[in-house]
Formats: structure tokens, sequence, C-alpha cells
């Protein structure tokens, strides 16, 4: 019966994509994105399914494998479709489909006048397929091929607007970028294969100690290439310069990706390897840095963006970083709870953003641009206000319990991973600042005119009325107001998980992820490590005691003396330019990687295409067989003087090599 529900979670999904792809002419009005929501409901009700069904049998067999037929059988090498249902593997299709389907029905609202309803929501359900299928894989050959399609959908949906070529253009870059990881991940699975023999996960991780001593020098190449498919995904240090482009794509769709698919399914896979991972703890301690400077380089840039959806980008990328410095820390069950309750959180703050950004129009997605909407919007103020207190870690909200947790256990862990949480703490005390950054500068401080004619009851007028602008307006003239229908509704939903959410990892009390989890991590040698309860809420106390501080910087800055921002910008110009330019990463990647392979290709054009294939092969070709064309007309003159002349020729060379080869 569990992997019945295994397979079903997979199934659901795949069919809405089907109906509501193949037909979308016979679905009147709303009914693709009702009937592409069911699809994700009834996934996230199989997942549930499943979840009470491994709870009804014992810790020890919660694992069951299931094969549909082996799709290659060779000498050396059987590759099954199979998944692996497991805690694990149940917890991620439970975060997956239960977010994922809120978005949907925010969805329905929020995109109802696009011109490509439809088309979104069977890139939607595509999404959602392709992450589910990620998860669920029981080998790495289906890992690779969900990870690929996973990539495909991102392309799909970030230029869903394919008429702006900025959205293009971040498709394409995001593409390229997770091709990058796919061929690490390709890299991996072929070394693990030709030490291990085998491509099923049982299989490598039952092999790996026998065949790997600790930290051989094979198995960390082939760890270090996992990290790189890894990082690629979840947008870390130093492949990241995709995921604040992907603003380009739709509101829901930024949340889609940033909170329940594809940036999690870095976090996944070095959890999924913690056997591989626990062998090479020098390429453990590798992941474990990059992510604690992913999340410093990530929050000081957040500092100063003033775009809404980037600003919440990059939070996205460093919250990623904890969560990587969790797993790499060992501290699984603490890096998935933050996984599950950033989810929430994250979720919600780029649907109230949607929702703010749909009351001022597509243009106005700047925090420059905005201020004093808290009065006229109060449900997405106190929405997104719940969605940053988490974020900021603040106490008793859901962020507070599990990236504390995170930085308790790496600071238990001692030597380099007590260095890596302080800095981890740094992180959280401008994670706390930027997130009521903008809060007060969306929703607080003086009203700018968009939203001073709220109070008059005017209206105002985009300059972009384009019906498939990131508002889903009807036309260039609209009201700015609270967006109602099925938007209020997910985003409510998630409000109150993103309170509450942490309730199931509370030190002492309730620890009931942990508890749920600890089967498919049974054999580490890290999982009876954990720091005392005692410490664990001293460094709760310490996360706890930054945010408030945070917090309460941000309003003095902001509020209390809204003049001071300023005058720090213009002391620190330097510092500012060099942090809202993103520390110059796109710079540099143009210069070292763009640049010159624009170059290459105008190379290639003017010589090897122009002067090689065009010149030599075809011209040169077709030259050859113009003169050898001549030549045989020349020899066909219709006079028989010439044929009997070259009879006597070829009579004499005959008889002068027989004449040689006689002698």
């Amino acid at each position: 019966m569990i992997a019945f529900w295994g397979w079903m979670v997979l199934l659901c999904p795949l069919v809405g994509m089907a109906l509501v792809g193949l037909g979308w002419r016979l679905l009147p009005g709303r009914t693709a994105g009702w009937l592409a929501s069911l699809a994700v409901l009834a996934s996230f009700g199989a997942s549930i399914g499943a979840l009470l069904a491994l709870l009804a049998v014992s810790p020890d067999t919660r694992r069951v494998e299931s094969s549909l037929f082996t799709y290659v059988q060779t000498a050396g090498l059987d590759v099954n479709l199979g998944i692996l249902v497991d805690p694990l593997s149940v917890f991620m299709c439970l975060v997956v489909s239960g977010v994922s389907f809120l978005i949907h029905v925010y969805s329905v609202s929020y995109m109802a006048s696009d011109r490509g309803y439809a088309r979104y929501f069977a890139y939607l359900n595509y999404f959602v397929f392709s992450m589910l299928l990620l998860v669920l894989a029981g080998n790495f050959v289906l890992l690779i091929v969900g990870w690929a399609f996973v990539g495909a959908a991102s392309y799909l949906l970030i230029s869903f607007w394919y008429r702006r070529p900025t959205a293009v253009s971040a498709g394409i870059k995001a593409f390229v970028m997770n091709v990058i990881g796919d061929v690490g991940l390709v890299i991996a699975a072929f070394l693990l294969f030709s030490a291990t023999g085998s491509l099923e996960y049982g299989g490598v991780f039952v092999a790996a100690p026998r065949v790997f001593a600790p930290d051989d020098g094979v198995l960390v190449a082939a760890c270090l290439m996992l990290l790189v498919g890894a990082f690629a995904k979840s947008g870390q240090l130093p492949l990241h310069t995709w995921l604040p482009d992907a603003m380009e794509g739709p509101s829901p769709v930024s949340a889609l990706i940033h909170a329940a698919t594809m940036v999690t399914a870095g976090v996944y896979l070095i959890a999924r390897m913690h056997p591989l991972f626990e062998l090479a703890p020098s390429a453990a301690l590798v992941g474990a840095i990059i992510g604690t400077a992913t999340l410093v380089f990530a929050a000081t840039v957040a500092l100063v963006q003033t775009d809404l959806k980037r600003i919440i980008a990059y939070s996205t990328i460093s919250q990623i970083g904890y969560m990587v410095l969790g797993v790499c820390a060992f501290a699984y069950s603490a890096g998935l709870f933050h996984l599950m309750t950033h989810a929430f959180f994250k979720a919600l703050l780029f649907m109230a953003a949607g929702s703010a950004v749909a009351a001022l129009g597509a243009t106005n997605a700047s925090i420059d641009r905005m201020g004093g909407l808290r009065f006229a919007m109060p449900f997405t103020h106190v929405t997104f206000a719940i969605g940053a207190f988490a974020l900021a870690g603040f106490p008793l909200f859901s962020g507070f319990f599990s990236k504390d947790e995170i930085l308790s256990v790496a600071h238990a862990r001692g030597g380099v991973y007590e260095v890596l949480a302080i800095f981890g703490y740094v992180g959280a005390l401008l994670t706390a600042f930027y997130a009521f950054r903008m809060v007060f500068r969306v929703f607080w401080g003086e009203a700018v005119p968009e939203a001073l004619v709220i109070e008059r009851g005017d209206h105002v007028h985009a300059s972009d009325g384009d019906p498939d602008a990131d508002v889903g307006l009807p036309g260039p003239d609209h009201h700015i107001a609270e967006r109602e229908g099925t938007m209020k509704f997910a985003m409510g939903t998630l409000a109150v998980l993103a309170l509450v959410g942490g309730a199931v990892g509370v030190p002492g009390l309730t620890e009931t992820l942990e508890t749920f989890l600890e089967p498919s991590f049974a054999g580490s040698e890290y999982l009876g490590q954990q720091p005392s309860h005692a410490a664990e809420w001293v460094g709760l106390a310490v996360g706890g005691v930054l945010a408030v501080v945070g917090v309460a910087a941000a309003y003095v800055v902001y509020v209390s003396r809204p003049g001071l921002a300023g005058r720090a910008q213009e002391r620190l110009s330097g510092v500012h330019r060099f942090l809202y330019r993103r520390w110059y990463f796109d710079e540099l990647y143009h210069a070292l990687f763009v640049r010159p392979g624009a170059g290459l290709g105008r190379f290639s054009r003017s010589v090897v295409e122009t002067v090689l294939v065009q010149g030599l092969f075809v011209g040169g070709t077709s030259s050859a067989v113009r003169a050898g064309s001549s030549l045989a007309r020349a020899v066909q003159s219709g006079y028989l003087r010439g044929y009997a002349l070259l009879l006597f020729a070829g009579l004499g060379g005959l008889g002068l090599y027989f004449l040689v080869v006689a002698g």
C-alpha cells in the first residue's frame, strides 16, 4: 500500500498536466486552473496516504522500493524505473505538494486574465511532477531525469512571458546555469557507478564503505560533483546568479521555485546522499563553508536592493545557505526542518509581494515607489509581516525554531563548524534587518503618490497595461486595493503555517519531525550526537536576541529616523555600490565567460564557418568536382584519334609496368 501511494503522488500532477495541456480548448473560464489545482491537491492527499501508511508500520521497515519495470539490463548494469518511499521522500512530497497546491490556488485569481492561463497551469503541474519525480527517484538515473525535468520546467515558467526579452534572457540564464549542475550530477553518478557497479541508491550506499576509504579521492571527487549539482539547483555560490533573475516570471512562479520546488532540490540531494558525505567529511566541510559564505553574501546584497522581489530572492539564497550548512554539518533533521518552515514563509512573502505589486502595477516593484500601503492593504500587510517575522527568526515564529537549531548544532560540532555558526548568527542579524526594511519601506512610512490615491478612492494608470503583466489585471486602469478571491485564502493559510509551523520541532517538547525522519538516517554515526536541549535553547535565545535587535534597528533607520538611511548611503557610497552591484558577480562572469564566448562565436562565424566550412569544405569540394568534370569532358571529345591515342598510351603504360616488375 505504501508503494501505491507513492506512485499516486507522481501520477496525479502528470495527469493534470496532460488534461490541461492537451484539452485547454475545451476548458472554459478558470476550469484549467481549478483542474490543475485539484491534481496537486490529489497528490497532496496521496502524500498523506503514504505518511499514514508509513506510520502504521514499525520504524525499521519504513523503506519501500517499488519498480514498474527494468529500463536497462546489460552485463553489469541494471536500471529500474522505480521509486523509493521512506520518511525523507514522503516529507518532501508533503512539503512540495502542499505548498504547491496553495500556489496553484493563489494563481487561479492572480493569473485570471492572462492570455496564457491554461499553458501556465500545464507548466505548473509539469513543474510539480518533475520535483516529485526527483524526490521519489530510487536510483541515480531517475534522479537525473527528474533533475533535468525541473530545469526544463524552470525555463518554461521563468520565460513564461516570452514577449519580454528580459524574461527570455532570464530563462536561458537559469537553464544554462542548471545544466552546469546537471553535468556535475552526471559525473558524480559515473564515478560512483565505476567504483560500486550500481546506480541504485541502496547498492551504492551498501558498497561505498567497502569500496572507499574515508576521504578517498574518488569519493571526495564524486561528492564535490554532487555539490556542484546541488549548488546550481539551489542558487549557492558561485552558481547563484540565475536565481534573482528568475523574478522575471510571474510572482506565483517565484514562490514555487523559491519555496516548494527547485531550490530545495539541492538540500534534498545532500540529505539523501548522507552516507557518502559521512565517508567524505572533507567534502561535507567544503559544502558547509560555501553554504555559510552564501548566506552572508546574499544577506549583505539584500540590505541595499530596491526591487521587492529581488530582495526576497536574495533572502532565499541566504536561507538555502543555512540549510546547506545544516545538512553538511550532519544536522539532517535541522536542515530539513528549516526547509519546511522556509517553504511556508517564503511562499507567503512572494504571494504578499505579488499582491502589493498587483495593487501598484507591474512597473512598481521598486520599494522606492511604495509606502503607506498598510492602510489600504491591511490583510497583505499583516501576512507579509508574519512572513518577515518568520524569516527574521523572531521568537516563537517558525523560522526561530528551525534556523537557530541549525546554528546550535553547528556550534556544538566545534572546530571550523563553530566559526561557521558565528557567521550564521551574523547573517541572522542582517536577515532581521533587511526583512523589516521591506516591511517598513513598503507598508509604513510616507505614502508615495501611487499609494496616496487609495485614500481618495482614485484610480492610477499603469504604464504597461498589457493583460499579461505581473498582476493579472484586465487593463491599464486599476484600483489600488486588496486582491480578492483565492489569493487571500492561500496567503492566510500560509500565514498560519508560518506562525505555528515551528511547533513540530521545539527542543525538549515536540520533536515530531526529527523522530519521523530518523529511520531515513538510521545508519548515521551523527544521529545521536545532537547538543543538549539546554544548549539548543541557549542557541535559540541568542538567535532571538539578534532578531529583535535587527528588527529594532530597521525600525529606527526607516521609521523613527527615516533620513538616517540616506545619510549612511552617502557616506558609504562605495560599499553601497559594491553591494548594490551584487559584489560584481554578473560583471565578472560577463568578462570571463560571456564576452569570450561571444568572441568565440564571432570567430567561428567569420573564420570557421566562412573560411573553412564555406570556403574550404563546401567551396573546395565543389571546385574539385568542377575540375574533375572539366577533365572528363576534355577526354570525352568524340574524336576517334583521341580515343586511339588514349588506347596506345594505356597499352604503353601497362607494358612499362610489366617491364619494371619483371626487371
